[in-house]
């Protein structure tokens, strides 16, 4: 809204300081503080309003240590979040580019499904919530939608590398730098359903390519392959990022380190000078995601202060459903999915220690009569405080972790 605003008046009135809003760098950083205002000052607010409507979370008896002190906590607190997202992406994002309507589109998605998961526990008094296959079948018309959008939307397009001898004189946009320079991309954006792969030296991979066995026409059918891979990698995400949010400030810590690489990487994929000096793909208009992460990242923030060990409020699934399927969606929409593993590490973790538990304990039970379990209980951060370790620790320590991943994400794009 404001860019449009300010460009208007810029050009036809000329503005002093107008032109500002011109900046990626710049909008961003009004994202940022906007949404770490909404988040802490109206997040409050929020917090109180839930006390008063006895919108509190039911605790299992798990036999944790603290699980006690924790019952009657507001809930549903994923609201501040989604506020403090998308009322700043609303205010300082290019609405009409297609991989901010596409995000949005995502966000709002995604924390309606967890909403009405919340709803249930909360209001209908039903500890089950949303069917489990409910929540499936929305992931998965998600996943259609992005990856139907991502592969026959003529305004998702890549530049192709050129070999290093065919570089190519070209001026980059007044959101990078205005100089001219020589580059490696062809001039001409191309349709494409490549990805960036980690470690290797041309590091970008075609799904197309999988289907290359079925003849010259494989490209046509590249959709069957690409469609399904992002509706698997927002259901394991998203899912991922749920049961991570099992301890005050796990979730939202983790998801805030997350969203800082992904803005990096969205930073660098859109901005054609840097695309070139790291030799990766460059996505023309993608850069305009990082006023989108900023929001993101001073949310996530913003709803730690209140989140944090002892939790004032949980996020529910109306956060934690969103923040997976966020980086899910924003992953695949800058071709960096492939890094989930390893930015998302503490996500997938979780996951597997669920799989593992569950998988070894009806094996164990139909082999030997009765169920054995692998871990004390999962998700992981349980496992560790059925040993004693004290929440905040367990918390910090998963952080620290992140952070780790997360560095070692962004060295990835010259590790080759």
């Amino acid at each position: 809204m404001f860019y449009y605003l300010f460009s208007y008046l810029d050009t036809t009135f000329d503005l002093p300081g107008a032109g500002m809003f011109r900046y990626i760098s710049f909008r961003a950083a009004l994202a940022v503080i906007t949404s770490l205002v909404i988040s802490m000052i109206f997040g409050k607010s929020l917090i109180n309003f839930l006390r008063k409507k006895q919108v509190g979370e039911e605790i299992r008896k798990l036999g944790l240590n603290g699980e006690k002190s924790k019952e009657g906590t507001p809930t549903m607190g994923g609201l501040i979040i989604l506020g403090a997202i998308l009322i700043p992406t609303l205010l300082f994002a290019k609405i009409h580019n297609v991989y901010i309507t596409l995000i949005l589109i995502s966000t709002a998605w995604l924390g309606l499904i967890g909403f009405l998961d919340d709803y249930i526990k909360v209001f209908k008094k039903d500890k089950k919530g949303l069917a489990g296959k409910f929540k499936i079948i929305g992931q998965i018309g998600l996943g259609l939608i992005v990856g139907c959008t991502m592969y026959f939307n003529d305004s998702i397009v890549i530049r192709q590398k050129l070999p290093q001898e065919k570089a190519v004189t070209a001026e980059p946009s007044l959101e990078e730098e205005r100089i001219p320079a020589v580059f490696h991309f062809e001039k001409e954006p191309v349709k494409s359903t490549k990805t960036t792969i980690p470690f290797l030296k041309n590091n970008e991979f075609d799904y197309a390519s999988l289907l290359a066995f079925i003849g010259n026409n494989y490209r046509k059918y590249a959709w069957a392959v690409f469609i399904p891979i992002v509706i698997l990698i927002i259901i394991a995400v998203s899912n991922g990022a749920n049961l991570t949010d099992g301890m005050d400030g796990l979730a939202t810590g983790t998801s805030a380190i997350i969203g800082v690489t992904l803005g990096i990487l969205a930073w660098v994929s859109g901005n054609i000078v840097f695309a070139d000096y790291l030799n990766i793909m460059y996505i023309p208009d993608i850069g305009e995601l990082t006023i989108y992460i900023s929001a993101f990242v001073g949310a996530c923030i913003g709803f730690l202060w209140y989140n944090a060990y002892p939790a004032e409020v949980f996020m529910g699934d109306t956060g934690s459903l969103a923040l997976g399927g966020i980086i899910a969606v924003f992953a695949v929409i800058i071709r960096k999915e492939i890094l989930i593993p390893i930015l998302c590490g503490i996500f997938l973790v979780e996951n597997l220690s669920v799989i593992l538990q569950v998988g070894y304990f009806k094996y164990t039970r139909k082999r030997f009569g009765e169920g054995r379990r692998i871990f004390r209980m999962a998700p992981l951060h349980h496992h560790f405080q059925m040993k004693g370790t004290p929440e905040p620790k367990i918390v910090q320590r998963f952080m620290i972790i992140g952070i780790l991943l997360a560095v070692f994400t962004i060295v990835t794009l010259k590790i080759r």
